[in-house]
């Protein structure tokens, strides 16, 4: 029905009639009419307030996709990823640069595309998200630019662990799975050395990480950041100070975990070959003062093997001992290379090397002739006119210059020499440490734009997998599709998270990021710890690394132990040999051309299980194989997930068959074997 306008009179109220009747009024009658009007205003404003309790809501969305959106939080000023179309929480993004009780209108100037939201905080920071080309089917991707409106501005968003388990990102001295557990203040998002750093981020990392709600983000290579970890509560990004940089990632959202992670997949591989190597490893400890003694102490080592019977896979000399082999074995002969491989046979020979030289060291100085020094070691940038200064550093408790890895001529120097040293001491493989880290960054010096960040690292790196797929090196960042060995980070000789407790979460955090080929610390661990020599402690470890690319030793079974766990040694060198190395060889072919981790956690088969997101104690090689070890002192049994509902396992020791998707309670797992199940 259509209704008739009430009329209304249009003309004024005569203001001299008005103010007459006002100025007639009793004083009872003009208090009475004030109450009115104070009690109309009160009526009006809680009027207001409900109607915006009622019908504004909290958050407000901002941008749509198909699959997902983002909304802004105007209590606490933060951003939310929804999973459409039920509205699935997906992440929660605290923002830490711009006033949180201002929210963004409903619209802003990129409101002509639908595509993109863009708003700003007056004289404080410009935020710009948008829609972005999914990169694979059933994955969603959104770009968040931060951009600071001054100099003094520092951004900062923190990604919340509220029932979110976070993976990826950096290595840390005690590995946590998920990294919600782990505590850290905030360091720059580089790699670094855990020997000289403990508290500082380990020598794999990535600007990438992966949440159990199915999303990842993933940090603009050329970002230069700092990162926090808060355990339990967030972890957060952050740009340096008083440098005006914009704050740059990406969000993609998947249905669940394992598709996230499969999403995100680099395949197919640049690999055209697989790094090999041959297990086990067996570390030298002998005499280091001169080539004779080092040659001495190689001979009784493998004397000693081939007594226990245990004459098989690689002896590896240190730096030190390649060093000073390299002062009277660097010109290759066939002769010295003859006597060389006679000490090691029939075991293989690995030596190593660093980008790092001595400034009293013959070959520092012999670089120095003809003045070269500039040119071969990296350099302080030098004022105009002047002229350039090694930067030095400390490597080993020794001051030190670097590898100059910008410069073609000093690179290729290297790798000759590499190649050469490599010939004349007859060895097979070449380990090369001290890849990691930001010189520059250490001592607060500006760095060339190439060598920024993990710069260095990814140069030399790609520079060293020329060498052949003989090479370890003891970092790697935006390199896992190379065909490189990485050696892990050395491990503590206790069952804490930083020594044993640290080797699983470590497995699967190498592998998440595409590191499949990793040679793990040696069993028992290689820095001291809280319980050295524990015949337990290094049995529990044997059967870990007995399912892991190589089997490393230091301190050897028959110095550490009984002859009941120098013949299990045996054993499980020969169940690494028959049962793990061709299940690798297997999963090496399917990473190549799906890009899928090799050692994967149980979440892979049970992707929206929240029982699954936390197991830290557990892997699967593939899809078909589950390792259940101890990592408990003094434990004989085991609380065991079977991930996959609808899959079978069968315990290899037992025979028994159980249900996937399930908890085995209190699983027995002597000191002599290891639960190990097969689908």
């Amino acid at each position: 029905d259509r209704t008739m306008p009430v009329s209304r009179h249009t003309g004024q109220i005569p203001e001299s009639t008005w103010t007459l009747s006002f100025r007639e009024m009793t004083e009872p009658w003009k208090g009475a009419l004030g109450c009115l009007g104070v009690a109309v205003f009160f009526a009006m404003t809680i009027g207001i307030i409900s109607w915006q309790a009622l019908e504004q809501s909290p958050e407000e969305w901002v941008l749509r996709g198909r699959d997902a959106g983002m909304l802004w939080e105007r209590g606490r000023g933060a951003l939310l990823l929804r999973a459409l179309p039920a509205g699935r929480p997906v992440l929660a993004i605290a923002v830490g640069s711009v006033p949180a009780t201002e929210p963004p209108p409903p619209r802003d100037h990129c409101w002509h595309d639908g595509g993109q939201f863009c708003y700003s905080w007056e004289e404080d920071a410009e935020l710009r998200l948008s829609l972005e080309p999914p990169a694979v089917p059933g994955t969603e991707c959104y770009g968040v630019r931060w951009t600071p409106l001054r100099p003094d501005v520092t951004l900062k968003d923190c990604f919340s662990m509220a029932n979110v388990s976070w993976y990826g990102g950096p290595s840390i001295r005690a590995q946590r799975w998920p990294l919600n557990g782990a505590e850290s203040p905030a360091h720059p998002l580089v790699s670094g050395d855990l020997r000289a750093n403990p508290d500082g981020f380990g020598p794999v990392l990535e600007k990438y990480f992966l949440g159990s709600t199915g999303v990842t983000v993933t940090v603009a290579p050329d970002m230069s950041l700092l990162l926090s970890l808060e355990s339990h509560r967030q972890f957060c990004l952050e740009t340096l100070a008083g440098q005006a940089q914009p704050l740059h990632y990406q969000l993609c959202v998947s249905a669940d975990v394992a598709a996230a992670r499969r999403h995100t997949a680099s395949a197919p591989h640049l690999i055209r070959d697989f790094p090999s190597c041959r297990s086990p490893i067996w570390r030298y400890h002998g005499p280091e003062g001169s080539a004779a003694k080092i040659k001495r102490g190689l001979r009784s080592l493998v004397r000693r093997l081939k007594r226990h019977r245990l004459q098989e896979g690689v002896v590896a000399l240190g730096e030190r001992s390649t060093t000073v082999l390299a002062a009277t074995d660097l010109v290759p002969s066939e002769r010295r290379k003859r006597q060389t491989l006679v000490l090691v046979e029939p075991l293989e020979l690995s030596i190593t090397l660093s980008p790092y030289a001595g400034v009293t060291s013959p070959l520092f100085l012999r670089s120095l002739h003809g003045g070269e020094a500039a040119g071969y070691w990296l350099s302080r940038q030098p004022r105009p006119g002047g002229s350039s200064i090694p930067l030095l550093t400390t490597w080993k408790g020794q001051l030190c210059a670097r590898l100059n890895v910008t410069s073609e001529a000093a690179l290729g120097w290297y790798l000759a020499r590499a190649r050469r040293l490599q010939q004349a001491l007859g060895a097979t493989y070449v380990a090369f440490e001290g890849v990691e880290g930001n010189s520059f960054l250490e001592q607060d010096v500006p760095a060339p734009a190439k060598l920024a960040g993990d710069g260095y690292t990814e140069v030399l790196a790609a520079a060293l997998a020329t060498l052949g797929n003989g090479t370890i090196i003891s970092a790697g960042t935006r390199s896992s599709h190379l065909p490189l060995f990485v050696q892990m980070s050395p491990l503590r000789s206790d069952w804490s998270h930083a020594g044993l407790k640290g080797l699983i979460p470590s497995v699967l955090h190498y592998s998440l990021l595409g590191y499949n080929f990793f040679i793990p610390d040696a069993v028992g661990g290689s820095m001291a710890g809280a319980t050295p020599g524990d015949p337990e402690l290094f049995v529990r470890w044997l059967q870990i690394v007995t399912f892991l690319p190589v089997m490393t030793f230091g301190t050897p079974p028959w110095l550490c132990c009984d002859a009941w766990v120098l013949n299990l040694t045996r054993q499980c060198i020969q169940r690494h040999r028959d049962f793990v190395v061709p299940l690798l060889r297997k999963y090496s072919e399917e990473w190549q051309s799906l890009g899928y981790p090799i050692f994967r956690p149980t979440w892979w088969l049970s992707p929206t299980d929240p029982v699954a997101f936390t197991i830290e104690d557990e892997f699967l090689i593939g899809d078909e194989v589950l390792v259940a070890p101890v990592t408990e002192k003094g434990q004989m049994w085991r609380d065991i997930y079977l991930p996959g509902e609808g899959h079978l396992w069968l315990d290899t020791n037992t025979d028994r068959v159980f249900d996937g998707g399930t908890t085995l309670r209190n699983y027995s797992a002597s000191l002599a074997e290891v639960p190990v199940f097969v689908k």
